[in-house]
């Protein structure tokens, strides 16, 4: 069931790089433009529609968790190389912007962990697999 994950990763992943081509020629670049991230948002919206339908089997539900948490840093790690690259190539103007965006990103983040409320109670952890050898300490 577990491949069946992969396989769902895998179609997206297809369907947004086509998706990607297809609007770098609506752009008019040669290019693909957003594609991975396309990928990325039809597998959320093809796992929201399959779990509200229950056609989404807990194995294959833990494959789809799997690849996609292993995914999104991959395609993080490659798109900030690549910006990196070009904004050094830019000049300073683009150094600067690309050095603000991550100070205002900081202060946003610090403002909202800062407005959360502390939960009255704290919630255990759900639990993939019942396993009867982990129970509470007694």
């Amino acid at each position: 069931m577990i491949i069946y994950g992969t396989a769902l990763l895998a179609v997206c992943h297809l369907l947004g790089i086509f998706i990607g081509d297809l609007l770098g020629q609506a752009l008019g670049v040669k290019t693909n433009v957003g594609g991975v991230g396309i990928a990325m948002l039809l597998l959320i919206f093809a796992r929201l529609y399959m779990q509200k339908n229950h056609k989404l089997p807990k194995l294959t539900e833990l494959g789809v968790e799997y690849w996609g948490a292993l995914y999104i840093p991959v395609v993080v790690a490659m798109a900030a190389q690549q910006d990196m690259v070009a904004a050094l190539r830019g000049g300073p103007v683009a150094v600067l912007s690309a050095i603000a965006a991550v100070a205002v990103c900081a202060v946003v983040i610090a403002v909202i962990n800062r407005s959360e409320r502390p939960a009255d109670a704290p919630v255990s952890a759900p639990m993939l697999h019942d396993n009867p050898l982990l129970t509470e300490a007694e």
